[in-house]
């Protein structure tokens, strides 16, 4: 019965979403004003419901239940529990299902805890996040049934894929979603502005976040993804611009734009219009990254690949929604009065080039995913978008986008002067130039776009912190810290990237036990292979001694592994982590002559990749806690806080 129960659950979030939808529609017309008050209560109920279906569907994959068809396809009695736990959503109706469940509960929070924005306003919101519900809610009935039975009962089911049985399973796709869901909320109130003619500060403030708790789940999905496939592959990179990675770097990318504009409007009452449509083109984003992931056009190691027929679903959804919204926004786009004006040389300014870079990124990363896919099905001919057209196109705006933002926080609101700004920025500009002069003479031949990372990470870790020079630290606001660490994390995670692409170190090889190779500063010795097993698993296991210098020898272990539920082969890498780098070691097939062979990198410093996308994150969250206490004491000192 428990799946019986979702399923209700679930019918009953879709009938409640197109009732919120109807009554706030029929509540914003002058003559039935008293139905608004019947749409805050059906979201909440609507949240509840969803949260009972996702709940029903983690029980069936725990319990493993093979009365349900998604069950016998995608777990296994012999899996362990974590895996049997965060299998409910490694697969396409779970993880859809956990989107309509998160965009539900999400909705219940806007209803319950948003008070100071106008009610019309807050209805027309309440009411596009119904609007875009009811679509997900007929994808999942119709087209993507998550409870589904089978008949006759199965004795045993086919087994996660292999490559998911990992504890990033349990946390990538959550933040990620996390992430797209609550940039759905951000589209719901544009949306609600435009309905309502009721752009500015007072939306903005409401919007700002959702923005920032779903950029800040972004960045922590993409981080926790970029190092799950990096250690999982085997291929020693933390990012190969494959397609499912691009669509989740574009929801990103207009993010951070939406996420500087919405404060801009917030606090300065400036780029109204920008707001509304980096809020339409984030969502847009997040759509077509859905598309992508799920539409079966990709062949990706972390795809869901899946009939054609579902993709042209959320293609159709797609082009409702994103559609839609920017039909609303030209015919209302005029209504938008134009907010507060700003010079060119202040930090107003620096946002909007800070923006337009954003989105020149975003439009270079969108054209090389979707190109090869519009080719192919306009000629049937097979392209390929590799790291060179990406680093290329998209590497030297990243660099000029680091430069405005190290600038951008040390620019005044309104109107600035080059003289002092000049000052301002020499620090930043000092070390910058100290960098290239220590590179040049002391540093090996490296190529240009590493050499930039690098010397422009140092002068933005100076200006970073530029902000909090001269002022009482006890007394800086949260959102000020936040803004530091966040900035100081693109500098810590560009001196990663640089490092890694400049000095790593490989040694390919065809090793017998016993023979030594070095890799960097590190000798390692190939020391045996035996044969083990797991709980679903059977694996080759090298045992590999690594010195360096005078310290202790450090043991490494990696494994190539077969699954048998269902059968797949995957590498486990060794990683070896010390203060300045990581040794990563893979074990590859064995040849007639009795050699192994095995791939060794050294990575001078590529942790920082990692440590800079976490302390972006860090800044995000102070950003978000200071933001929501000052606006909790505004509420309490105005009398709107319950």
């Amino acid at each position: 019965m428990i799946a019986e129960t979702g399923l209700a659950a679930l019918w009953l979030a879709a009938a409640l979403a197109g009732f919120q939808l109807l009554m706030a529609v029929l509540g914003l017309t002058p003559a039935r004003g008293g139905l608004m008050a019947a749409v805050r209560p059906v979201a909440v109920v609507q949240g509840v419901l969803t949260a009972i279906a996702f709940t029903c569907l983690i029980i069936v994959f725990v319990q493993v239940d093979l009365s349900v068809k998604l069950v016998v396809a995608n777990n296994h009695s012999a899996k362990p529990l974590l895996y049997r736990f965060a299998g409910a959503w490694g697969n396409h109706e779970g993880s859809m299902l956990m989107w309509v469940t998160i965009l539900g509960v999400a909705g219940a929070a806007v209803a319950l805890f948003e008070r100071k924005l106008n009610e019309r306003t807050l209805i027309a919101t309440l009411a596009a996040q119904a609007f875009i519900g009811l679509g997900f809610y007929a994808f999942l009935l119709f087209a993507s049934n998550p409870f589904e039975r089978v008949f006759p009962v199965p004795a045993e089911g086919n087994g996660l894929n292999p490559l998911l049985q990992d504890p990033g399973l349990a946390f990538h796709p959550p933040t990620l979603y996390l992430g797209y869901v609550g940039l759905s909320v951000a589209f719901s109130f544009a949306v609600g502005a435009l309905v309502t003619r009721d752009v500015g500060p007072a939306f903005a403030r409401a919007m700002r976040p959702w923005v920032l708790a779903a950029w800040i789940m972004l960045t922590l999905g993409i981080t926790a993804g970029s190092y799950w496939a990096y250690y999982e592959l085997g291929w020693g990179g933390w990012w190969f611009w494959d397609p499912v990675e691009n669509a989740s770097l574009m929801p990103w990318l207009a993010a951070t734009a939406l996420l500087h504009s919405v404060t801009v409007l917030a606090t300065r009452d400036g780029l109204r219009a920008w707001t509304v449509m980096l809020a339409v083109v984030a969502f847009s984003m997040s759509m077509v990254g859905t598309f992508l992931v799920r539409s079966g056009i990709l062949t990706s190691v972390h795809a869901f690949a899946v009939d054609p027929q579902r993709g042209a679903f959320i293609l159709g959804l797609l082009v409702l929604y994103i559609g839609g919204a920017l039909t609303l926004f030209g015919l209302r786009v005029g209504t938008v009065k134009e907010g507060s004006q700003f010079e060119a040389v202040s930090r107003e300014g620096a946002l909007v080039v800070n923006n337009l870079m954003l989105s020149a990124i975003l439009g270079v990363v969108l054209v090389g995913t979707l190109y090869p896919l519009m080719a192919e099905a306009m000629t049937g001919e097979k392209l390929s978008v590799g790291p060179p057209y990406f680093n290329s196109a998209a590497g030297p705006i990243a660099l000029l986008l680091v430069v405005v933002m190290a600038a951008g926080p040390l620019l005044r609101w309104r109107r600035d002067d080059w003289k002092p700004l000049v000052m301002r920025l020499a620090p930043a500009a000092l070390l910058t130039a100290l960098a290239l002069l220590a590179l040049s003479i002391f540093g090996p031949p490296i190529g240009i776009f590493p050499l930039l990372g690098l010397i422009l990470a140092a002068g933005v870790a100076v200006a970073s912190i530029a902000p909090l020079w001269k002022r009482n630290l006890r007394r800086t606001p949260l959102h000020i810290w936040g803004m530091v660490i966040a900035h100081l994390g693109v500098a810590v995670t560009l001196v990663g990237m640089a490092s890694e692409t400049a000095f790593t170190k490989e040694t390919l090889v065809a090793a017998r036990p016993g023979e030594t190779h070095d890799v960097g500063p590190w000798s390692v010795r190939f020391d045996r292979v035996d044969p083990v097993a797991g709980p679903n698993w059977t694996a080759i296991e090298a045992t590999l001694t690594a010195t360096r210098g005078t310290s202790a020898p450090k043991t490494l272990i990696t494994q190539a592994r077969m699954f048998y539920a269902p059968p797949t082969e995957t590498n486990e890498a060794s990683i070896t982590s010390v203060l300045d780098g990581q040794l990563y070691v893979v074990l590859g097939n064995a040849d007639d002559q009795g050699r192994w062979q095995l791939r060794l990198w050294w990575k001078p410093w590529v942790t920082l990749i990692w440590l800079g996308g976490g302390l972006i994150a860090l800044g995000g969250l102070l950003s978000l806690i200071g933001r929501v206490l000052r606006e909790r004491r505004s509420q309490r000192a105005e009398g709107y806080y319950i």
